[in-house]
């Protein structure tokens, strides 16, 4: 079911310059795998990324360019897959009086030629998110 959890890294379009590369963590879940009773999904590769700390670049400011090469290097095709941005909950303030909680926000791309282009965030809601928690909560089970 998972077929990549590990950190990515991705290349620039800056050539020498090396402009909006970076690296984020990436996990790649193919549902199709999956045992047990055999379920038809239109988007069945679920891909979730997060930033790292101390990366140079967010996920959020290089959304198309980091969907268009994750689908190039892991030969995805775009319209079966499920883009998932994943925000751990956040603390701030002199005492940590504030808190931004945790999102998960499934983005949505227009393709063209295998390009991600204009993408619109959205919250993920249930049922899908509790899909998603559950495969997270369940490779950091499996590294524990």
């Amino acid at each position: 079911m998972i077929i990549f959890n590990d950190i990515y890294q991705w290349k620039g379009w800056g050539g020498k310059l090396k402009l909006a590369n970076g690296k984020c963590r990436l996990r790649i879940f193919d549902l199709t795998r999956a045992k047990g009773e055999p379920v038809t999904y239109l988007r069945p590769i679920i891909v979730v990324v997060s930033d790292i700390p101390g990366g140079t670049m967010t996920i959020r400011s290089c959304a198309g360019h980091v969907a268009t090469s994750v689908s190039k290097d892991f030969k995805i095709n775009p319209n079966r897959m499920l883009w998932v941005e994943y925000y751990p909950e956040v603390q701030y303030g002199k005492k940590n009086e504030y808190m931004i909680p945790e999102q998960y926000v499934a983005v949505d791309f227009t393709w063209n030629d295998s390009r991600a282009f204009e993408p619109k965030w959205r919250q993920l809601k249930s049922p899908l998110l509790d899909v998603v928690r559950s495969m997270l909560e369940s490779i950091d089970d499996e590294r524990a």
